[in-house]
């Protein structure tokens, strides 16, 4: 399956889980992109704000994402380091618990979301199981979460995804622009620009 070029930029609004925006810009790097973004919000009274900036293979699958948080509890930096093959580095140092895991998805981010449904480019009606390198908003804490897509049939030009995060009792339907980016996420996100 092949995808439509991602735009220079695109933004999204919290809403539903918490209040705030993201907006992100993507720059190609050779067979590379960059992603850099910007997310505030403010979920049960608290705030915080994430910028990171992830870098992806030609596959899409993670590379390096440096991040930096801050909250009421202060400033705080990750970096999650991939070697295109399921290893991971946090911090510099192994992080076996991440083993098998292809993406980096931000607990801050509606555009993490992109990264496994562009590398697995899914027919109609198929399932993959899709683990990722989770980063928590507050703290940074890297964990893993898994979490599966499945493909629903497409609604006029609009991918659609049943995603499920069983760690967090979570499932939504998804839907995907053509360049595979993130439209509707119930509860979390609705794309804005």
């Amino acid at each position: 399956m092949s995808f439509a070029p991602v735009p220079a930029t695109a933004a999204w609004h919290h809403r539903g889980a918490r209040s705030g925006f993201e907006v992100v810009y993507f720059q190609a790097r050779g067979d590379r992109c960059g992603i850099e973004g910007w997310t505030t919000a403010i979920e049960d009274g608290a705030t915080w704000a994430v910028d990171y900036a992830i870098e992806v293979d030609a596959a899409w699958a993670t590379r390096s994402a440096a991040i930096r948080g801050r909250s009421a509890g202060g400033l705080c930096t990750a970096l999650v380091e991939a070697d295109g093959s399921g290893q991971w580095l946090v911090d510099g140092e192994p992080a076996p618990h991440l083993d098998g895991c292809r993406d980096v998805d931000l607990e801050a981010s509606a555009v993490t979301n992109a990264l496994p449904v562009r590398r697995l480019g899914l027919p109609v009606a198929a399932t993959a199981a899709a683990p990722a390198a989770y980063v928590r908003a507050v703290g940074l804490a890297v964990e893993r979460l898994e979490q599966t897509y499945v493909r629903t049939t497409d609604e006029a030009t609009c991918q659609r995804y049943d995603y499920t995060a069983p760690a967090f009792g979570f499932g939504a339907r998804l839907v995907y622009d053509q360049a595979g980016l993130v439209l509707d996420y119930p509860g979390i996100a609705v794309r804005a620009g």
